[in-house]
């Protein structure tokens, strides 16, 4: 699809609707949990660059520093979360953001049906954590780039049905996420809001998270650390990361 082509909007996958609905309205004890979730996402799209590089040296020429940058703006009221990670194309925007493997989208509606809406676990685990962006913000906007491509495109939403996408501008690789935040949720525009939530749950992540100009986690792989510079937290938190859960590790019998 050529830059010349002009905004397409699509309707939300029928289940994506439903889960919209629940996670605005239900999903709120724990509504910063969404930062977590980008930072994972943005994660994730950096290991997969990583390993694509492998084969394709190419793909990172250039900039092989992996990050991830999270930034606030008061006036404007958004929060933003970018990673210089693999990005998405035009038809995998569409797959990623505007539907759900069929698999996980039955599983979370049906432990949803009985009574579970306030069960945090549930959002990772099922791979719907994008969307607990919708927890704080009227609106969305997705700004991404394929590495090895030369078009970038903006996917928008609110939310309520439909989704936009657009030929845009991004000069390097990556995806931006941009939420515009409801009025309810100005606590998360603070910085000091911002550092507590990252170091409470993202602190094990592998690559540096940026936030006005220092970065927040310790960025080293915990399984290259020895055991007496982990701490109780750290370890639980890398369980959370890799499984997807909210559950304590001592909640899962152990191996004999």
């Amino acid at each position: 699809m050529s830059k010349t082509a002009k905004k397409q909007t699509f309707s939300f996958q029928t289940e994506v609707g439903r889960l919209l609905d629940i996670v605005a309205s239900s999903l709120y004890s724990n509504r910063e949990i969404f930062l977590r979730e980008l930072i994972s996402n943005a994660s994730d799209a950096c290991d997969k660059l990583r390993y694509a590089a492998l084969t394709a040296p190419s793909l990172v020429e250039g900039d092989q520093q992996f990050r991830i940058e999270l930034a606030v703006d008061k006036k404007a009221k958004t929060i933003t979360v970018s990673d210089n990670g693999i990005g998405m194309n035009h038809d995998e925007l569409i797959e990623t953001l505007g539907t759900i493997a069929k698999s996980g989208t039955g599983a979370f509606l049906e432990q949803l049906g009985k009574g579970k809406k306030d069960d945090m676990s549930l959002i990772g685990q099922f791979g719907v954590g994008f969307y607990s962006a919708f927890m704080v913000a009227d609106s969305v906007d997705v700004l991404t780039r394929k590495a090895g491509e030369d078009e970038a495109w903006l996917w928008s939403s609110d939310g309520k049905g439909q989704f936009t996408i657009e030929p845009a501008e991004r000069a390097e690789r990556g995806t931006t996420v941009i939420l515009h935040t409801k009025g309810d949720a100005k606590e998360f525009l603070e910085e000091a809001r911002v550092r507590h939530i990252v170091k409470t749950y993202s602190d094990h992540i592998g690559f540096p998270v940026q936030f006005a100009d220092t970065t927040l986690n310790q960025a080293s792989a915990i399984w290259r650390r020895t055991p007496k510079d982990v701490t109780a937290e750290q370890h639980t938190e890398f369980y959370h990361h890799i499984a997807h859960a909210f559950d304590e590790l001592a909640d899962h019998p152990q191996p004999c």
